[in-house]
């Protein structure tokens, strides 16, 4: 990502005794312990041509979101100032998302491998004493004065916040405890809230000679090649056995072209060629998958694009001198999107010595409200996308067969216009050829896309998840999110990977490839489905067109009640699934009367399992809704 705001948080630590510390007591009350987790250690992928599969030979789709944080001075992931990291990712299971992607750091990691773990700010950690505790000045801290917040991030008094390591582990075994798997992302060099600029994945001295970070930015810390490589090394190996993390993502946006970083500094741009040179990218992302799968041969390594590739049909390369200023229709490079560029892949494949079948390529592609590419500057449809960038840049390696694409960020604002239209074609082009992602992003505060979240990280934005959650991984009538743990399922509402395959993979079928059963066959949809097309309609106004294929659900209750409707738009449909999934989500209040008309299991309260009969009542899996 090119640039976010950095947080403003107040700083928040658990030293709770005598502070004046605000009350947190509307926070949801956590367990200390965690739900026994799955430690079968079985959920580790593998690729085989544009495809990745289970152990069991079953294919998965990895289909997920950012959280960034662990790459930045707070080195935590952000909104923990304000949000519990149980209903955090509780929620996020609940809405669907399979597997995060953490950016972190070198710098973090490094401290992490030295065992000197580097501490957290903008955190909020707090304990709710059973019983009342004098201090030894007599001072008296009452049973429950304090809300339960992130309590796991303290040390067994209560009161010492945890290390950035020893949080980064208990995330990690609450993201198994919801069903969530994880993706690390080398963001950058250095621990910086504007970390993305460096164009390397270390910073030497040529590298800073050659503009190899931001503008303006001075270093007092040297993160070398070594570095770089060792500390990712060193947390595949600590992760070894724990298949809460499938995948590393070896470094963000590697970048920088002949013209900005100058003619004179070759060194200081990421290029991807056959040389042995540290900053080419190939040879670097190459060694360092080699590290790491020695220590974890199960692990998926990502390897992004760069920016700027030579045009070697015509004998251009990185090395060729004086014409790396031509005009553009002289040019002899391909530009991109920073870690967009794949071009290499044709030429110079990565191939570990263990061969590719942990290889996935991860490009980055935006839309016009990041940059104005000139592929936007006409009314660009999928095909003129595919022919004026996606397909060479980095769609062809799918279509090829090649290798698996995880789309490792894609996002950007709601504008009823050109960015939500490219958001639009792109997630549908995801669905329909089975393409991985990870949307950019959880967070609210990244200053070009904004985020799924809102300002407080608690409410999530409507309209953009509503774009977002058709390529999350589904089953194709009752809609339930699949989760990539064999053993445990994603959230609430959710399936396992075991599950799926086990009771619906043949039965309804998956949205993967747009909507096929696991044995090829396509779906059947039947009346109140929801539907899987290959043909979307782009959005053009504040509010999506409804997507249901048959009209509202009329339900004769008695009385005034129509049960179900709990939008009380006077119809049962899909919008009243999304409107209380939220509701549940988010622990929204209810007004007395939407109480009553989604209580459908008439127990006197809303749950779960009203939100599960309502869906069942559009699949026409039951034929009422009537409180029994």
């Amino acid at each position: 990502m090119k640039a976010f705001k950095k947080i403003t948080a107040v700083l928040c630590v658990a030293a709770l005794a005598g502070t004046g510390f605000m009350n947190y007591s509307s926070a949801p009350a956590v367990e200390t312990t965690y739900a026994v987790a799955d430690d079968m250690n079985d959920d580790w992928l593998h690729a085989k041509g544009s495809r990745l599969y289970d152990s069991n030979g079953n294919e998965v789709w990895l289909t997920g979101a950012n959280w960034f944080g662990f790459n930045c001075t707070e080195n935590c992931a952000h909104g923990l100032y304000a949000r519990d990291v149980d209903d955090m990712l509780q929620s996020v299971a609940d809405h669907g998302i399979n597997i995060i992607r953490f950016p972190i750091s070198s710098e973090l990691l490094i401290s992490w491998m030295n065992g000197t773990p580097d501490p957290v700010s903008s955190v909020q950690a707090s304990y709710n004493p059973p019983v009342d505790e004098v201090g030894e000045d007599g001072t008296v801290t009452p049973a429950g004065k304090y809300g339960n917040i992130n309590k796991d991030f303290c040390e067994a008094d209560g009161k010492t916040l945890k290390n950035s390591m020893e949080i980064f582990d208990v995330i990690m075994k609450k993201c198994k405890k919801y069903g969530i798997k994880a993706l690390i992302d080398v963001h950058s060099p250095a621990s910086h809230n504007s970390g993305h600029n460096y164009t390397l994945w270390y910073y030497e001295e040529s590298a800073e000679d050659c503009g190899g970070m931001a503008v303006g930015h001075t270093s007092e810390k040297e993160i070398t090649w070594d570095d770089w490589k060792d500390s990712i090394t060193w947390l595949a190996e600590k992760y070894a056995n724990d298949d809460t993390i499938l995948a590393y993502d070896l470094k963000n946006e590697p970048h920088g072209k002949r013209g900005y970083n100058g003619t004179e500094c070759p060194d200081g741009i990421a290029k991807w060629d056959d040389s042995t040179d540290q900053n080419n990218w190939k040879y670097s992302a190459e060694e360092c998958a080699n590290s790491i799968l020695a220590v974890n041969p199960n692990a998926l390594i990502l390897i992004e694009g760069v920016e700027q590739y030579p045009k070697t049909e015509k004998g251009y390369t990185y090395d060729t001198p004086d014409i790396w200023n031509a005009p553009a229709d002289q040019s002899p490079w391909y530009g991109a999107w920073w870690g967009g560029n794949l071009r290499g892949v044709k030429d110079y494949p990565v191939v570990p010595e263990s061969g590719t079948s942990q290889i996935v390529y991860s490009p980055h592609d935006y839309g016009p409200s990041v940059y104005a590419q000139t592929w936007f500057d006409k009314d660009f449809t999928t095909q003129t996308l595919l022919d004026d960038y996606w397909y060479d840049t980095w769609a062809y390696i799918n279509d090829q067969e090649i290798a698996p694409l995880l789309i490792g960020e894609w996002g950007g604002h709601m504008d009823d216009g050109p960015n939500q239209k490219w958001m639009t074609l792109l997630r549908d082009y995801m669905i329909d050829n089975h393409i991985n992602h990870t949307f950019w992003c959880l967070n609210p505060n990244s200053g070009d896309t904004g985020g799924l979240l809102d300002t407080q990280f608690n409410n999530w934005d409507a309209d953009k998840y509503g774009l977002f959650e058709e390529s999350l991984w589904q089953t194709s009538s009752s809609g339930k999110y699949i989760g990539l743990d064999h053993q445990t399922a994603l959230g609430a509402n959710g399936l396992s990977l075991n599950e799926f395959y086990s009771g619906y993979s043949n039965s309804e079928g998956s949205n993967l490839d747009g909507g096929k059963k696991s044995d090829g066959t396509p779906v059947e949809t039947q009346p109140g489905d929801k539907p899987f097309t290959t043909a979307k309609p782009v959005i053009t106004t504040a509010k999506p067109a409804e997507t249901t294929t048959e009209p509202p659900v009329t339900v004769p209750n008695p009385g005034s009640v129509l049960y179900g409707d709990v939008n009380n738009d006077g119809k049962v449909d899909v919008t009243d699934i999304s409107t209380l999934a939220l509701i549940l989500a988010d622990r929204k209040d209810m007004t007395p009367d939407q109480i009553v008309r989604a209580d459908v299991t008439n127990n006197g309260k809303v749950e779960l399992a009203d939100l599960a009969r309502i869906r069942q009542f559009i699949s026409r899996v039951i034929n009422s809704l009537d409180p029994k």
